[in-house]
């Protein structure tokens, strides 16, 4: 049952990301582009997300186990630290470079688009990389130098 609703969950993704536009890297350089030809239209697709989320995290909160009985497991950081900012910036800056970000990266990439390919490695290898800078702090956290 949880890998079906995941799948439907996906699926109707997609197809939102599809239909708002999200997933073509065109339109949402449109919507970053602030000082030339400024496309609006996306921020009522972000503001009609956000508002979504909230309300559903809203009722997440409120409970303890999900409705397929898995155990609620939300965000437990709740202060702004440098990392944060820092990987928010990353991340703004590859989404005004590519146009992408990563669940319309995926659904580009279905589509065949060229670009998205090279986005998702480029992706893939980020987060290798994030992954592998965490493996060694964490190792290096355990060692102490004599």
């Amino acid at each position: 049952m949880q890998a079906l609703v995941s799948f439907i969950a996906g699926l109707v993704l997609g197809v939102g990301l599809l239909v708002s536009g999200m997933a073509n890297p065109a339109k949402v350089l449109g919507f970053l582009d602030l000082f030339g030809r400024w496309d609006p239209s996306l921020a009522l697709v972000m503001g009609g997300a956000v508002s979504v989320a909230s309300l559903g995290f809203l009722a997440a909160r409120r409970r303890t186990r999900s409705l397929l009985g898995a155990d609620m497991k939300l965000p437990a950081a709740g202060r702004i630290d440098r990392r944060l900012v820092l990987g928010s910036l990353v991340f703004g800056v590859g989404w005004g470079i590519a146009g992408f970000c990563p669940g319309p990266g995926l659904v580009a990439l279905g589509l065949g688009e060229p670009k998205a390919l090279v986005f998702v490695l480029a992706m893939g290898l980020g987060m290798a990389g994030f992954e592998l800078l965490e493996w060694r702090r964490r190792c290096g956290a355990g060692t102490s130098a004599a």
